[in-house]
């Protein structure tokens, strides 16, 4: 097995540390602190291939694959995991048109996440009585002449007060997933209206906003693929997106594990420095440990979704694992930092802060267990 990154994997994981280092960690305390959506950053996230990492250069994509992606999330998540969700659901949003949409909504759309003009993309599936159950779905949409009405609502959008470009979720007929269909929906499309922004525990400074849609007309050229096949389009993008916040939570706890080691050198108790304590050192042992091995299960599913290999089974694996990995990260991290951990003038607070909503969303643990144990039957049955 080679494990040697690309070129072309190592210049898109290079180009996104930098950025990352030197133009978002140094904003990223201010940014939660304010809950900053940051729209100039984007622009320059943008500008850089990062929001189409792997779309075609056609539509304005860097066309360098789902591991440069995956590199690129964790060096964005390291600095400000705010920024990297931004970042995730618009690549998701930029891949799904890219993958199933025609020519005509690839121009019209894609090219408008990657090159920033759309500021971001929203992935509008959750609604208040349907999170993990999309079948459950209220919205309906149905076909008048020349356009799709929608009706009804959505909850816990990403980026929905901002997003120039929207995939949205709705039920068009038929019986459970059958009747499900994806459209495409322009932000500030009249009957479109954005509820109040979110006062979260973390990702403060990620837009999460809830969605009304109110006799909402859209081009019927609007429907993404087929009518009837949204069900299908959503779990093959949360397919997608599990190795995205894998990723996340991989930088994440990255960045706590940084913070720890130069603490416990720097900080002296008993006449030494806290880390020659064997019970601080045994707790960043695992979690250097735990961090190498949810990495390798995250680039292992994007190599086969690169490949395009099936990879239901290994993204969810590496989103359960690398999610429950980095929040026990963080809490050592705490733990490291003592009373200072729990204060904000260091950054393990809010890295504690946002890696609790990684084992929630894009599929929670008890989902991603059950997607695993389903595959698994599958595998060895």
């Amino acid at each position: 097995m080679n494990l040697e990154l690309t070129e072309t994997q190592t210049l898109i994981r290079d180009t996104a540390r930098k950025f990352a280092r030197e133009r978002v960690a140094p904003q990223a305390r201010t940014f939660d602190r304010e809950e900053t959506f940051a729209t100039e950053l984007y622009r320059e996230l943008a500008s850089l291939g990062l929001m189409g990492v792997n779309i075609s250069a056609k539509y304005g994509g860097a066309e360098a694959g789902v591991v440069a992606y995956s590199l690129a999330m964790m060096e964005m998540s390291a600095a400000c995991a705010s920024t990297s969700v931004t970042m995730a659901v618009t690549n998701m949003c930029a891949e799904l048109i890219h993958t199933y949409g025609n020519d005509a909504q690839r121009e019209k759309f894609v090219t408008r996440l990657t090159s920033g003009e759309a500021v971001a993309g929203s992935f509008a599936l959750s609604e208040p009585h349907a999170g993990s159950d999309p079948r459950a779905m209220r919205t309906t949409a149905v076909r008048r002449g020349d356009t799709w009405v929608l009706n009804g609502s959505k909850q816990w959008i990403t980026s929905g007060e901002y997003a120039g470009v929207m995939v949205v979720w709705a039920q068009t007929g038929g019986q459970g997933g059958k009747g499900i269909s994806a459209f495409i929906v322009e932000g500030g499309t009249p009957g479109l209206h954005v509820g109040k922004h979110e006062d979260k525990m973390g990702l403060r400074a990620s837009n999460t906003v809830s969605l009304t849609f109110e006799d909402c007309a859209i081009p019927a050229d609007n429907l993404l693929g087929k009518e009837g096949d949204g069900f299908k389009l959503a779990m093959i993008a949360l397919d997608g997106g599990r190795i995205g916040i894998a990723s996340q939570a991989c930088g994440v706890a990255r960045a706590a594990l940084d913070a720890s080691v130069r603490y416990a050198k720097d900080r002296k108790a008993f006449g030494q420095a806290i880390g020659e304590f064997q019970g601080l050192s045994f707790m960043m042992a695992n979690m250097a440990t735990e961090l190498e091995a949810a990495e390798l299960l995250t680039l292992r599913a994007a190599s086969l979704k690169e490949e395009g290999k099936p990879f239901t089974r290994e993204a969810s694996m590496a989103k359960l694992f690398a999610s429950e990995m980095s929040n026990r990260a963080v809490d050592k991290a705490v733990q490291i930092h003592g009373g200072y951990g729990y204060i904000d003038e260091f950054p393990v607070e809010r890295y504690f802060r946002d890696a609790r909503v990684q084992t929630i969303y894009e599929g929670t643990s008890e989902v991603q267990r059950l997607v695993i144990a389903r595959e698994t039957f599958k595998l060895f049955g």
